[in-house]
This record gives structure tokens, C-alpha cells and sequence, in this order.
């Protein structure tokens, strides 16, 4: 008997028995005898004990997200294999329940896998060997960031991938080469099947190659205040498939790497600062010159606003009532909340000091008069009068000449 056939047998306790009910012996509930379940009986206990095991998989898995931070390799190998554990129990358990394990055992013995346990063995080795250098080297890449500028986050981000890649590869072709002779030739047909699985998925393998240019090139990184096409957000997450923002409006949007690699962007944050401008209109009496020194001063008083390089304003345009300004600003490391909050505050100095001033900020108005002295406004009268009547009242008036007569001759 394998070592496989002892733990089904001892872990199962099972006996097969006649007319649809089986003997579960004391080896899983000790007692005097045996004890006889029918099918209702073994679906209730298998239903017990599914529900045992996801309530330990969903006690594991909640207490490793609230302490997700603060976990290291070793607990959170201990909370996987706690999972692992529970489970194949739970497994084990349910077999017993069944009298399947005899069946198991004869599946087992047809595999013939007993001689296959020494590579079994050495093929767990090598695998959680590539998890711990990938560790070790993740390790190594975090020191280098944390003590030195010459690597940010996003490559070593990059880095560490890479990393995992190579180890793991190298450790895939290492176990398939423990099970198999003819490695070269199970090579040759991953390439014809990788070749098939290319052309039915172009896009796919498209949006990967341009996650692949994008993790190298850095356009943008997460964190940066982005606007692509009519989204607009700060970027919250980069992969090989995609690229996530977070609108102002707390949307989450996806986008397809191979149409952020086709398209422009533009990045508001890329350089730790951000220049504003605020149009503001006056009025054509007053003097441009005068009203552009007192904007400055305005600005140049706000906390938001850097001083290097300096608030500057510009005479833009003619407006249809005004002389319009540009009120030029630069804040620091930009975000959509700053932007507007400092905006805001731009435009509530700019009244204040404008009022102050006297510098009369215009609203849009018309003006209306006579090309020539022989135009006037005339008033009809009789049913004429009711027309002009309804005109005052509505804010317009009949322009006549001279020569025009009333409403009756």
C-alpha cells in the first residue's frame, strides 16, 4: 500500500455497504461500533463540511486584506497554506462521506504515479525555489529604490517583472524536462500553437506589446493627472492589457494600451507644476497697463500661487464691451481639486482689487442710434398705437424716417 492509499483509507474510514448506505468506521468518529449514513444523511455532512471550508477561506481571506500591509512572505505563505490545507481536508472529508476512496485509490494506481514522486518531488523544489529568488530578488530591487533617485518606482516595477519572468520561465522548462524526453520537440510545437493563438488574437497581443512599450518608455506613471481623448482623471493603474484612470466624477475608466499607444496624451502633472490662466475683462476707459499691475499684485498675494516664475498678465483681445486680459499663474505638484480651488481664489482677488481700483470689469450691452439725422422713432396711432404699445412693452421700438405718417390719414 502507497503512501497515497494509507491517508485516502485512514482520512476516509470508509466501508462499502449494500442497499445504498455505507459504514463510516470510528476512524473518523470514534466510538463504540459503526455508524450507519444513509444519502440524505452523507449530503448533509458533505453540505456541513463545504461550508466549513469556505468559512475558513473567507475568514483567511478577510484577515489578509485588513493586515494586507503589514504581512510578510512568511504569514502570508502561512494563510495560503491554511487555505490549502482546509481545503484538501474538506476534500478528503468528502470522499470518506461517499465511499469514494477506493475508487480514488484505483485512479491513482492506474496513473501510476509512485514512480513519478522523486520528480514530483524535485519539480516542488525547483518551483518554490524560483519563489524564493524571485523574492530575494524583489528584496534587492526594493533596497536599491528605497536608497538611492537613480531607479523609481515604475522600473522597478518593470525590473521586477522581468525578473519573474526569466526565473519562472527557466523553472517551467526545468519541471516539463523532468517529465519528458523530447523537450526540443514539445519546444517546436508550443511555437506552431504560440503562431495559431497570434493571429486569432492580434488585439490582444497588441495591447500587450504596447503595455510592454509603455512600462519602458513612461509616458505617464500612476499617480500622474492625465487626459486622454474626452477622459480626463489621474491614472490608478498600468498593466501588460490595459491602462485605468479615475475620473473627477470617481469613475474608473479603462483603456486599451494599444489605443493609448496610437493616440496623444497629455499629461497636466508631468512635471511637478502647472500653469492656469484666468481671462478677465475691462472696461474700455480704463487703462490696461494699470489694471495688468494691480492683477499681479492680486495673484501674487495667494498661498496656491508660486512665485518663480512670477504671475504674469497679458492684454489678449478686443472683446464685443471689454479689453480682455489673460491672468497667467503657476501652481505646484497640479491636481484637479488644487486647480480649481486656486482658480477660485484667482478670480475672487481679481473682483476684490478690480472694485478697489475702480477698474470696472464690463457685462455685454448695446448700443443703438441713427445712421443719419433723417431717421427718428415714430409712434403710430389708432391700431398702429396698440402695435407700439405691445413694442415699449416688449423693450424694442419702430425705427421710421421723417415722411412716415401715424396710422391714419
Amino acid at each position: 500500500m502507497t503512501g497515497f492509499e494509507a491517508i485516502v483509507g485512514v482520512l476516509s474510514g470508509a466501508l462499502p455497504a449494500s442497499n445504498g448506505v455505507i459504514l463510516v468506521s470510528d476512524t473518523v468518529w470514534p466510538g463504540n461500533g459503526q455508524v450507519a449514513l444513509g444519502p440524505l444523511e452523507r449530503a448533509v455532512a458533505s453540505a456541513g463540511v463545504v461550508a466549513v471550508v469556505v468559512a475558513v477561506r473567507s475568514l483567511v481571506r478577510r484577515y489578509r486584506s485588513r493586515q494586507d500591509g503589514d504581512l510578510g512572505t512568511t504569514k502570508r505563505l502561512a494563510l495560503s497554506s491554511v487555505i490549502a490545507a482546509s481545503t484538501a481536508a474538506g476534500v478528503l472529508t468528502v470522499v470518506g462521506l461517499w465511499g469514494l476512496g477506493d475508487q480514488l485509490v484505483a485512479a491513482y494506481g492506474s496513473l501510476e504515479l509512485a514512480e513519478q514522486v522523486p520528480n514530483i518531488v524535485l519539480a516542488v523544489i525547483v518551483l518554490g525555489g524560483a519563489y524564493a529568488l524571485t523574492d530575494f530578488f524583489g528584496q534587492i530591487i526594493r533596497e536599491v529604490v528605497s536608497t538611492g533617485k537613480t531607479v523609481s518606482t515604475h522600473q522597478k516595477q518593470i525590473i521586477y517583472r522581468l525578473t519573474q519572468l526569466a526565473v519562472y520561465s527557466l523553472a517551467g522548462l526545468i519541471v516539463i524536462g523532468l517529465f519528458t524526453d523530447n523537450l526540443g520537440n514539445l519546444l517546436v510545437g508550443a511555437g506552431f500553437l504560440g503562431i495559431v493563438v497570434g493571429m486569432a488574437a492580434r488585439q490582444t497581443l497588441g495591447s500587450v506589446l504596447a503595455g510592454i512599450v509603455l512600462m519602458f518608455s513612461r509616458p505617464f506613471e500612476i499617480g500622474d493627472w492625465i487626459e486622454f481623448e474626452e477622459n480626463e482623471g489621474t491614472v490608478t493603474e498600468i498593466t501588460v492589457f490595459h491602462t485605468r484612470i479615475q475620473t473627477f466624477d470617481g469613475e474608473y475608466v479603462t483603456i486599451p494600451n494599444d489605443r493609448i499607444a496610437n493616440n496623444p496624451i497629455i499629461d497636466r502633472s508631468r512635471k511637478g507644476r502647472l500653469r492656469i490662466e484666468v481671462e478677465v475683462g475691462i472696461d474700455y476707459d480704463d487703462d490696461p497697463d494699470h489694471a495688468a499691475d494691480v492683477a499681479q499684485e492680486a495673484m501674487a498675494d495667494l498661498d496656491d500661487v508660486r512665485t518663480a516664475p512670477r504671475p504674469k498678465v497679458v492684454a489678449k483681445r478686443f472683446g464685443d464691451s471689454s479689453v480682455v486680459l489673460g491672468a497667467r499663474f503657476w501652481i505646484d505638484q497640479p491636481s484637479a481639486r488644487k486647480r480649481w480651488r486656486t482658480q477660485t481664489a484667482v478670480i475672487s482677488a481679481l473682483h476684490e482689487a478690480f472694485r478697489e481700483e475702480g477698474i470696472t470689469i464690463p457685462f455685454p450691452q448695446r448700443t443703438h442710434g441713427a445712421r443719419s439725422a433723417g431717421l427718428s422713432v415714430t409712434v403710430g396711432s389708432g391700431g398702429d398705437a396698440g402695435s407700439s404699445g405691445e413694442a415699449a412693452s416688449g423693450g424694442n421700438a419702430t425705427l421710421g424716417s421723417d415722411a412716415g405718417t401715424g396710422g391714419s390719414e
